[in-house]
């Protein structure tokens, strides 16, 4: 019977401290205040005029080190949660010893909207929309308010406070739900912060950030530098697996090329192995400084057969009013729509720019048969429309409302008329005969659509779901064996992918243009890469594949347009089809 106590409680005295383990980390010397070493000083202040989180107040503290001299913008590490990890002690010990740049700190709290009556009410604690919610906005709160504020700052001695707008200079951090919120704000404006200390990061099911380690695999890699810490003993709740979360997030960017150091512990939900690790890891994210924070490369064999090395997007274009249309010719000129400005343009094989001579009825859909006539849907008109090459004019469809158009190598022609977000689209085709059938109806929202290299499946893209519909094309035309095929992803933000142009390459990869970026599947239907796209006044609406061997992918996005080089090469629906390799399954 002792023998069942004995050993009933050494069971009993493990599971205690697998739940509360003792944490003794060793300290830092960093981490203690150093005789003969300068100290900075720290300034508390309110925030309460914020347009992104209207109606919040804040505390923010703000650290200046007693080396910064403002003839020269000084490096910036923003944290979460206000002043944390000891560190303006930390930072003090790492600039004298120029173990990192010298660098103001700001520590900001979440946003509280204040209560009317404290005594009958709550305030209403912002922390988890800011912090866990994905999304710009955090970013742009700091980039377009806080720090600005900060700005109008000075210190105790009148030194006006001076931010590097460089986001190689930029370093944030946070603890749980403030480290999902760093790794956000990295993550959406990498121009802008391009380092991170996540501690104990909360990177589960709450607000979305359970799928940053899917998302990290399939996005084209950016400049971030990331270390994490977490302890074994971390949450495990309603939302996830705090511990299991972390590892996946380091493996994905692992996967994905980023540099990335962890630190794994034994301990909680709590801050005591980050207080521990905060000098390594600043040491860590700025080892190197000023060399800039290399793009990753990843092992994503998707991305490493699209994406040509150091090769990235080139501007076209600008100052237009919406674009959209890409299409190829035969000869690999790409042609584009200015849709409100009523103007079509061309891009030669040398890369220079025209704008064609004639009122282009602002037409957006663009496609070129196998004779080398280019159709439009021309949207002021409300017709189908071709130009043969010395550009005759000829109306094949009148009194006809459309969005965007394909040829098949056959002669027949499909076009989507998507009839506003809440009347069903329908599909039509338009026979070599000129005969106009009906083919299908229903999809909230037809816009973009194109066919499969051999010419036997079409895909049309629903912009008010996060789907892309697939048909088989029969002998005579007609569309059979409906269904919902490519699944996308949808921004936190959006209720919707807002899918738009696609076009195939010749190995049957699908390139649809949405909110996200370009999203790139393979012939099942899978979303295997995502290629962001420079950020302009909305989304990329359109690609296409141009240039003499078509590789060049060209894309449209409102204002302006871009092209970038790339391995594959294009599926042209005016040639003769290709059955490509058999997908993996």
């Amino acid at each position: 019977m002792k023998k069942v106590i004995f050993t009933m409680l050494v069971c009993w005295q493990v599971n205690a401290f697998a739940q509360n383990p003792v944490e003794n980390y060793p300290e830092d010397p960093a981490s203690v205040e150093q005789a003969g070493v300068p100290k900075g000083e720290v300034l508390k202040f309110e925030f309460a005029d914020s347009k992104i989180f209207p109606g919040t107040w804040r505390e923010y503290w703000v650290y200046i080190p007693a080396q910064y001299k403002p003839e020269k913008p000084a490096c910036v590490y923003i944290n979460q949660d206000g002043v944390q990890w000891k560190a303006p002690t930390v930072f003090d010990n790492l600039i004298h010893k120029k173990e990192m740049p010298v660098t103001i700190g700001v520590f900001v709290m979440h946003g509280r909207v204040k209560a009317a009556n404290a005594e009958t009410a709550l305030d209403r604690f912002n922390r988890s929309f800011e912090y866990d919610g994905l999304g710009d906005n955090y970013a742009r709160f700091l980039l377009e308010e806080i720090l600005p504020e900060v700005e109008k700052q000075k210190a105790s001695d009148g030194r006006p406070i001076r931010l590097s707008k460089n986001g190689n200079d930029r370093a944030i951090g946070g603890a749980s739900s403030g480290a999902v919120c760093a790794f956000t704000a990295a993550w959406e404006r990498p121009d802008a912060f391009t380092r991170v200390f996540s501690a104990i990061g909360t990177y589960v099911g709450l607000r979305g950030a359970n799928e940053y380690p899917t998302l990290i695999r399939k996005y084209e890699p950016k400049p971030i530098r990331v270390y994490l810490q977490d302890g074994i003993n971390d949450l495990n709740i309603y939302a996830g697996d705090w511990w299991k979360s972390n590892e996946m997030m380091e493996r994905a960017l692992t996967f994905a090329g980023y540099e990335v150091k962890h630190v794994w512990g034994e301990g909680a939900h709590n801050g005591k192995h980050g207080t521990a690790v905060f000098p390594d890891a600043m040491r860590w994210l700025w080892k190197d400084y000023p060399k800039p924070v290399a793009t990753a490369k990843s092992q994503n064999q998707f991305l490493s057969d699209i994406l040509i090395e150091n090769e990235n997007w080139e501007l076209v274009g600008e100052g237009y009013g919406f674009t959209e249309g890409t299409a190829t010719n035969a000869a690999g000129e790409v042609f584009y729509q200015d849709i409100p400005n009523s103007k079509t343009y061309k891009v030669g094989l040398d890369g220079k720019l025209t704008v064609l001579d004639l009122d282009a009825k602002k037409a957006s859909g663009t496609a070129f048969s196998p004779d080398g006539k280019r159709y439009v849907v021309a949207g002021g008109a409300k017709q189908i429309i071709s130009y043969d090459p010395t550009g005759k004019e000829t109306v094949v469809a009148d009194d006809q409302t459309g969005n965007d158009i394909v040829v098949a190598k056959n002669g027949n022609i499909y076009f989507t008329a998507p009839n506003g977000v809440s009347n069903p689209s329908k599909l039509y085709l338009i026979k070599p005969n000129g005969e106009k059938v009906e083919v299908d109806q229903g999809l909230k929202f037809a816009n973009g659509l194109t066919l499969s290299p051999d010419q036997t499946q079409l895909y049309v893209t629903e912009s008010a779901s996060h789907w892309v519909w697939v048909y088989q094309i029969q002998a005579d035309g007609a569309l059979a064996h409906k269904q919902r095929y490519g699944w996308l992803h949808v921004r936190d933000v959006d209720e919707n992918a807002w899918s738009d142009g696609l076009k195939c390459d010749k190995d049957g990869r699908i390139y649809v243009t949405t909110l996200t970026g370009i999203q790139v599947l393979d012939q099942t239907g899978r979303v295997n890469a995502i290629l962001p796209v420079p950020k302009t006044k909305g989304q990329v609406s359109n690609v296409c594949f141009g240039g003499p061997n078509f590789d060049i992918m060209y894309i449209t996005c409102v204002d302006k347009v871009y092209r970038r080089k790339v391995k594959v090469k294009g599926a042209n629906t005016f040639d003769s089809p290709n059955k490509p390799a058999a997908p993996k399954l």
